[in-house]
């Protein structure tokens, strides 16, 4: 296992230099420039070559590169165009609120989904399974802005019960209690519509997972001696029937870096997916690198954890 994943770890170096390229060439053909979106866009020439050069735009982009990665692989991601903060420390006021939002999320929907995932497999062809997968199919299938909207309509425009936007109620201070109470219901519908999107798409792989594990020889053995359907389930089916979607929740989870932008600006979640849209329409280039090259970080890390957890919960995968 050692060597395995020492060797995955080398594979990725070249992987991460090969998207900083891509990336990097991306984002600088975005139409219009920071100079187009930041400032006055009645400059004249003059002043526009001005701003480009004390944003170091003024170079060619092989060059550009070359400096941004130079000064990337010390840690140093330069400054904001936005803001002129450091971007590390922008990342890390940003960070917490997305991870708090997936963690949440994940753990209500993966509860939900071994749950409704189990059910529709052992209920096969029967009512139970035709109401869960429908409404399955119409998770998968609904936008999720849309499903943030209708979200909002309902509980904070119609019953009026929580806050419509952000993670906090702006120009009031609360004791610790009501401090958290009040964050806790600004998070509930921005977790409620990611927690349905992944319940949506896990709860599918757990009820295939779980049809197939349940036709094995050992599940008709361990039936056929007579053992209870709840201890069948618990004891022989659950444990396998669980590998395919522990690793496909280990693979959804790398996307925290990235964070769920969808989400978070319908909800104005002062997260990493909120940042990433803001960046974008202020063509904020060290902000948008940085948030990408964290994310690329992220999906290689947890695509490798998925394998790791792959092996360790099937004893006959073995990594050489």
């Amino acid at each position: 296992m050692g060597r395995y994943l020492v060797r995955r770890l080398l594979q990725a170096i070249p992987l991460l230099f090969l998207l900083s390229i891509f990336m990097f060439t991306l984002i600088h053909l975005l139409p219009g420039g920071p100079e187009e979106v930041l400032y006055n866009p009645n400059l004249d020439q003059a002043g526009r070559e001005a701003l480009r050069a004390s944003l170091g735009l003024d170079d060619p982009v092989p060059i550009q590169y070359l400096k941004w990665v130079g000064s990337a692989l010390h840690g140093d991601f330069g400054y904001s165009f936005f803001t002129n903060q450091p971007v590390a420390s922008i990342i890390r006021d940003r960070f917490p609120p997305t991870l708090e939002l997936f963690f949440v999320a994940l753990i209500l929907a993966l509860i939900l989904a071994i749950v409704l995932g189990t059910l529709t497999a052992t209920r096969q062809g029967r009512i139970t399974d035709y109401v869960v997968t429908t409404l399955a199919y119409v998770g998968i299938s609904m936008p999720i802005f849309l499903l943030g909207l209708l979200l909002q309509e309902i509980f904070s425009r119609w019953l009026n019960l929580l806050p419509p936007s952000g993670n906090a109620t702006v120009g009031y201070t609360y004791d610790f209690f009501n401090g958290l109470l009040d964050h806790a219901l600004h998070l509930f519908m921005p977790m409620l519509v990611l927690a349905i999107t992944f319940t949506a798409r896990w709860s599918r792989y757990m009820r295939s997972s779980m049809l197939e594990v349940t036709r094995q020889d050992y599940v008709r053995t361990a039936r056929a001696k007579g053992l209870a359907p709840i201890p069948l389930l618990r004891r022989h089916a659950l444990r396998n029937a669980i590998i395919p979607l522990v690793t496909v929740v280990a693979i959804d989870f790398g996307s925290v870096a990235g964070g769920a932008a969808i989400t978070e600006g319908v909800f104005a979640w002062p997260g990493m997916g909120k940042l990433f849209l803001d960046s974008a329409e202020h063509r904020d280039y060290p902000v948008l690198l940085a948030i990408l090259m964290l994310s690329a970080v992220f999906v290689i890390l947890f695509n490798l954890l998925a394998d790791v957890l792959y092996a360790v919960m099937d004893p006959r995968i073995r990594y050489t």
